[in-house]
């Protein structure tokens, strides 16, 4: 009985090991079926080759006028009593929108003017009297002259005449320096009150039109002022937005930027960077915020403001429209770079298949900087290497490759 077991057992061991052995043989023929099917596939490989790269920047921003005019209530000056134009109206610099009450600053103006005017009366009064003074002590000379010559008992008096009113003129000449200086003063007034009626009339600095008027605003202190009158230029509009700091550092002024508002679909606008901001917006300057994208490692990020001119047409656009920004920014000079189609992943590693001596060689690369079609490949392949575009799945080190087309 017990030998009848180990003949059972020895059976089933031997089947088995026979069974392992079949399908270790089918695997390892598939294997090299397979390997044989790879090595006689047709491959296409790219040579390895510097390139000039250009990176695409993709930001968001607002289209807004390029300039704009927001008049605010000034309390201080009184009450508006005249509103010059309306909403959807054209204006151009220097028209008039509205005016304060200026009624009482007219009544102290017009003072003023009368008061300089009595004292230019005065003045005029003063320089007549030393003119007269100039006379009489022309003639005081004179006349002391003429008594010295006819007689000792005559040469007296004009000599002490000449001192009076010689004393006497000095006196008028100092007064008149001082009516002078109060003329002055007086148009010093005059010209400060001109100046605050010309301020109640409040003007259009911009050539534009004009989107709001509201005769209910008001101002207070607890609350933010609305406008009164709001104008926007009638000049092309431009974008206004923010980018991270690791785009910042990329962009210079007349790039070339592509306008695409999201109210229009599969259309564009052109433009070019305006500029770029040296400092960081109020919202960036305390620490940044958390951003995973624009080359960076994730964590703060610092934004700064920028501004894009539209070189197209923008009379379909509007005030406030949204719009994506795609910027390209050219890399400087040459980089070593390979066909996207050329890279792929294995085990977290990127990986490229070279080609040598018809043989394949699995090399693990260290990427930089790319663009839509090309990579730029910083060690793992040298210039004019032969890279395997769209590698299958199976290749591996080693293999041999029978078969090949190359492409530019």
């Amino acid at each position: 009985m017990k030998k009848k077991v180990w003949i059972w057992i020895l059976s089933i061991v031997v089947g088995l090991g026979i069974i392992a052995a079949i399908v270790f043989f089918f695997i390892q023929n598939r294997i090299a079926s397979v390997s044989e099917e790879m090595s006689e596939e047709t491959f296409t490989v790219q040579k390895a080759a510097e390139r000039e790269l250009s990176e695409t920047i993709l930001v968001t921003g607002k289209i807004v006028p390029e300039s704009e005019q927001k008049v605010f209530i000034e309390p201080d000056k009184g009450s508006i009593i005249e509103y010059s134009v309306a909403e959807n109206q054209k204006v151009k610099a220097g028209d008039p929108l509205f005016k304060y009450d200026a009624s009482k600053l007219q009544s102290e103006l017009n003072k003023a003017v009368r008061e300089r005017d009595l004292i230019q009366k005065r003045a005029k009064a003063e320089e007549k009297q030393i003119a007269d003074m100039n006379k009489r002590i022309k003639n005081a000379k004179a006349n002391s002259g003429s008594a010295s010559a006819s007689s000792e008992q005559e040469a007296e008096v004009p000599i002490e005449s000449v001192d009076d009113l010689t004393k006497e003129k000095t006196e008028i000449e100092i007064q008149h320096e001082t009516t002078k200086a109060e003329i002055v003063a007086a148009q010093e007034q005059i010209n400060d009150l001109d100046k605050q009626i010309k301020e109640m009339t409040v003007v259009s600095k911009i050539d534009g039109m004009v989107v709001k008027v509201d005769k209910n605003a008001v101002s207070t202190e607890n609350a933010s002022p609305e406008p009164v009158v709001h104008i926007i230029s009638n000049q092309p509009f431009k974008v206004i937005g923010t980018m991270s700091e690791f785009d910042a550092v990329k962009i210079k002024e007349k790039q070339s930027v592509i306008i695409r508002p999201k109210v229009y679909k599969d259309r564009e606008w052109k433009g070019e960077i305006e500029s770029v901001s040296q400092f960081p917006n109020e919202e960036g300057s305390g620490g940044g915020e958390d951003f995973s994208g624009g080359g960076g490692s994730g964590g703060s990020v610092t934004m700064y403001p920028f501004k894009v001119k539209i070189t197209d047409d923008t009379s379909e656009l509007r005030q406030g429209f949204h719009v994506s920004l795609e910027i390209n920014v050219a890399a400087e000079g040459k980089s070593l770079a390979i066909p996207h189609a050329a890279l792929h992943e294995e085990d977290g590693a990127d990986v490229v298949y070279v080609l040598k001596d018809d043989k394949l060689e699995r090399r693990e690369v260290q990427k930089g900087a790319m663009n839509d079609e090309f990579v730029e490949i910083k060690e793992g392949v040298k210039k004019d290497e032969l890279v395997v575009i769209e590698p299958t799945e199976g290749l591996h080190d080693g293999m041999e490759v029978t078969s090949f087309d190359e492409v530019e």
